[in-house]
């Protein structure tokens, strides 16, 4: 371990109440890459110029519901994708009973998938969805297997992903209990996300505890609130830290 890595197990050690808030680059060392590096695919089929936003919009699923699946199928769905160590890491501090919640802006369930379960998941999820008319539940099987549109086979409706889409708000609840759990940590850490999106990055401004650690691979604006900003894989941080804890 380096010096930041020492600095960031003592705090480890040290806290009994720690929340982690984290962004892509939490799910880049599992192979998912963040989707604003999909640009361009669907622009050029439609003769028309979208954004990796716009493509991921309520409007777009609405009016070009089969090139919405497609992409989303394509780009934003990863059902072979395995935790990586920050996935397992942050696992294992919530069965030691020092991490009481993950806050996530992902969408592709590895949290839960390596053993986390008190997760805030602020944009939604690809595990879960639902028949837009009459709101019988699907796995995400059923979406992928589907071809082509996904359409419910009680009703005959649209079956959309339980993500929130732009254009779309964020589920009260979630935020609300993200919020709760940010305001009483000791401990905040934020990994894998440069701070940009909102309302999500706002979240950051309910923290009053002890230690605010940063680990991304790039600077953010928060770097000179933190107390320890680490510039660097979060993935290879945690596996230095705790690789020895591991399974």
């Amino acid at each position: 371990m380096n010096e930041q890595e020492k600095e960031l197990k003592k705090i480890l050690d040290e806290s009994e109440n720690i929340v982690f808030f984290g962004g892509a680059g939490v799910s880049t060392a599992s192979g998912i890459p963040d989707f604003r590096s999909a640009d361009g695919l669907y622009s050029e089929k439609l003769n028309s110029h979208f954004t990796p936003e716009q493509l991921v919009s309520r409007t777009f699923f609405d009016r070009y519901p089969e090139d919405f699946f497609e992409f989303y199928k394509d780009k934003l769905v990863y059902p072979d994708a395995e935790p990586n160590a920050c996935h397992k890491a942050l696992a294992k501090l919530e069965k030691d009973g020092k991490l009481k919640a993950v806050v996530t802006q992902n969408i592709d369930g590895l949290h839960q998938k390596a053993g986390s379960e008190n997760v805030f998941e602020l944009h939604g999820t690809t595990k879960k969805n639902h028949c837009t008319r009459c709101g019988k539940f699907f796995e995400d099987d059923y979406v992928l297997d589907s071809d082509g549109v996904p359409i419910c086979d009680e009703c005959g409706g649209v079956v959309k992903p339980d993500v929130v889409l732009y254009e779309e708000a964020l589920d009260p609840a979630t935020i609300n209990g993200a919020i709760d759990a940010i305001s009483k940590a000791d401990t905040l850490i934020i990994g894998g996300t440069s701070l940009i999106v909102y309302p999500a990055a706002g979240l950051i401004d309910y923290f009053r505890g002890k230690n605010l650690v940063l680990i991304n691979k790039t600077p953010t604006s928060a770097d000179r609130r933190a107390t320890l900003a680490i510039n660097d894989d979060i993935a290879k941080v945690f596996e230095d830290v705790m690789g020895d804890e591991l399974e």
